[in-house]
């Protein structure tokens, strides 16, 4: 069973996802007991906290609908199996994210994947589904024009911001990250006329090489101090697990008498910057802001989106049928190791008795494979075609007659 535990920004906003982390982390281990599971992969990105899970234990719709029930956050979602493979269908494919088309969401896809392999709780399973996932993100793009002209987060952020100030152009713009997301804003940035950009990040030689892509300067967290009270527009996007700013740490070198002018924009999650910036007069969004520009994106890309669909359903039923294949390779492969045992048993049986014969063994055991593998092709592609149409009565009654346990 497949079972995907989430909370995103399609049920939550900014505050909530950030509470909700925790009560989902909570849920993740007490199924991660209750069906010992081996695989799962963890996605988490501004917008989404995630878990996907597989377990051989076969659980059922009651046991997850008693699990739901007695799940007392409501911005918790649990789907299985068909539900949770096409959710992180649409996902990759960008149709979950809340600029419709977005490309960032199939790189951190990728890396949740790689993550959970280099930790070594990815099996067969989860590695085949995700595989299938990226390339149906990546099929997705190259048959569609879902991503073309596609904005980010990062130039969600900078539209916003002249949604509020005006054009950008003769401007003070201050970056806080210089990761993904920081860059992400920066190259938006770039096709403005800016009369100064700074870009700040925890680790020097990052921020200063993002600076030098936009001719801007780069300089440390520690000196904020420095570009603040110039700042018309500051931009914040790092990986902090706490608030960088609040109203103490800039008091000083924000001027009040004309805050109003400056726009903060925190595009991280958890936020940077701390909601006690607004009683000095500045104006604070959040990525729950964005979810106007992000509206009228979608609206522009709905027949990109219905060709996606498409796409996700073909795919889709490709998958199922590999999932069924893979659930009756362990049979299939007992089957061959059985018949290959009984093969070089009485192959040796045969040779010892024509011991006298001259190239006898080589005789016997070309004669014996080649009746074993032409007896081996018809049971493999019944056992098959039993599993393509769901002929469970079929398997089962295999797995009894070949002793399978």
């Amino acid at each position: 069973m497949i079972i995907n535990l989430r909370v995103d920004h399609k049920i939550a906003d900014i505050e909530t996802m950030e509470n909700v982390s925790k009560d989902l982390k909570k849920l993740f281990i007490k199924f991660k007991e209750e069906f010992n599971v081996q695989e799962y992969i963890e996605i988490d990105t501004c917008n989404r906290k995630e878990y996907y899970i597989y377990t051989a234990t076969y659980g059922n719709e009651n046991e997850l609908l008693k699990a739901e029930k007695e799940n007392t956050n409501d911005n918790i979602l649990i789907h299985y199996d068909d539900t949770a493979i096409v959710h992180l269908f649409r996902m990759t494919s960008g149709l979950e994210s809340m600029i419709i088309g977005e490309d960032q969401i199939l790189g951190q896809i990728k890396n949740a994947k790689n993550r959970s392999i280099k930790e070594e709780h990815c099996g067969k399973v989860l590695d085949t589904l995700f595989t299938k996932a990226i390339h149906v993100g990546q099929v997705v793009r190259s048959k569609t024009k879902i991503n073309r002209g596609s904005v980010s987060i990062g130039s969600a952020a900078v539209d916003l911001a002249e949604e509020h100030i005006g054009n950008l152009n003769d401007k003070h713009v201050l970056v806080i990250g210089a990761g993904k997301m920081g860059t992400l804003v920066a190259k938006a940035l770039a096709e403005k006329d800016l009369k100064a950009i700074f870009v700040a990040n925890r680790t020097y030689y990052r921020a200063v090489r993002l600076a030098n892509e936009l001719n801007g300067k780069a300089i440390l967290l520690d000196e904020l101090g420095q570009c603040l009270p110039s700042a018309d527009v500051i931009i914040s996007a790092t990986g902090a697990p706490h608030s960088i700013l609040n109203k103490e740490r800039i008091g000083n070198y924000i001027d009040t008498s004309n805050s109003s002018s400056i726009i903060m924009i925190d595009i991280a999650n958890p936020r940077d910057i701390d909601e006690n910036v607004k009683e000095l007069g500045v104006k604070l969004f959040n990525i729950d802001d964005l979810r106007g520009i992000a509206d009228e994106n979608k609206k522009m890309r709905e027949n990109e989106v219905k060709e996606a669909e498409m796409i996700i359903k073909t795919e889709f039923k490709l998958l199922k049928n590999s999932f069924k294949l893979m659930e009756v390779e362990e049979l299939l492969g007992n089957i061959r190791l059985s018949m290959e045992d009984i093969r070089i048993k009485e192959a040796q049986k045969a040779s010892s008795k024509l011991a006298d014969v001259e190239g006898s063994a080589k005789i016997i055991d070309n004669m014996t494979k080649s009746i074993v593998n032409k007896i081996f092709h018809d049971i493999s592609l019944n056992i098959k075609k039993a599993a393509e149409e769901e002929d469970y009565v079929t398997i089962e009654s295999l797995k009894f007659i070949f002793k399978e346990e």
